[in-house]
């Protein structure tokens, strides 16, 4: 049985261990949920799946996925302590990124059952909504052959990444997802080697536009789009 309704939550600034925990609860329920199903002949007995999304921010905060080198960390525990930063090693797919204030992450916790059955399609839905909030603000974005996020200028030598991608999924549910940079200190990606990606800069909608940005505003947008795209409903 389809579930094309989706709990949404925005946890606001949340240490990141904190909602790493948070949504693993989420996922754990599900895919445990999915192999109770499989198990049980009697179609009335099995429970279906729910799907959330949590928006939130994160204090300075490096993630380091698990295609990823320790080496693309410019920087040692006591800069990082110094910069008022963490790090942690975790279980997603991907190089190293940046959290911090004033950058939009997003967490689907999907179950793709429910929609289609392929990553790849999901990624690009993801990256489709941030394309279409950007449009929104007049600025044109689009992908990279070969790599995940969006970019900016993205045939051109200038070609700049604005949202990050980096998803987990066991038996079609799905964890973690973007990181969109809206009124982002983008000094914290020179520690970094972004996404392993070492002749492309980063940038911030607040850059782009020259003004500070209303979170609020964008997070409206974004849920439409994604709520539009993968054509599900918020409960």
């Amino acid at each position: 049985m389809q579930n094309k309704k989706v709990i949404f939550e925005d946890l606001g600034l949340i240490d990141y261990k904190k909602a790493w925990d948070y949504q693993t609860i989420y996922f754990e329920k599900s895919v445990n949920q999915k192999i109770k199903n499989r198990k049980l002949e009697d179609e009335s007995q099995k429970e279906i799946t729910q799907n959330y999304l949590i928006f939130c921010e994160h204090p300075h905060v490096y993630t380091l996925g698990k295609s990823g080198s320790e080496a693309n960390l410019l920087i040692g525990e006591a800069i990082l302590k110094q910069k008022g930063a963490t790090y942690y090693k975790i279980n997603r797919g991907g190089d190293i990124t940046y959290h911090g204030p004033g950058q939009l992450v997003g967490y689907p916790i999907l179950d793709l059952d429910h929609f289609f059955s392929d990553i790849h399609q999901y990624l690009r839905y993801l990256e489709e909504a941030v394309i279409l909030t950007l449009a929104e603000y007049g600025i044109v974005a689009g992908r990279i052959k070969g790599q995940t996020g969006v970019w900016l200028d993205e045939d051109l030598p200038t070609a700049r990444k604005i949202c990050a991608l980096g998803v987990k999924s066991s038996r079609w549910v799905t964890m973690h997802g973007f990181a969109f940079n809206i009124n982002t200190d983008l000094d914290y990606f020179n520690n970094i080697v972004p996404c392993g990606i070492t002749d492309k800069a980063v940038t911030s909608l607040q850059k782009e536009l020259g003004r500070e940005v209303e979170m609020k505003e964008v997070k409206e947008k974004l849920k439409k789009h994604l709520a539009d795209i993968f054509e599900f409903e918020y409960v």
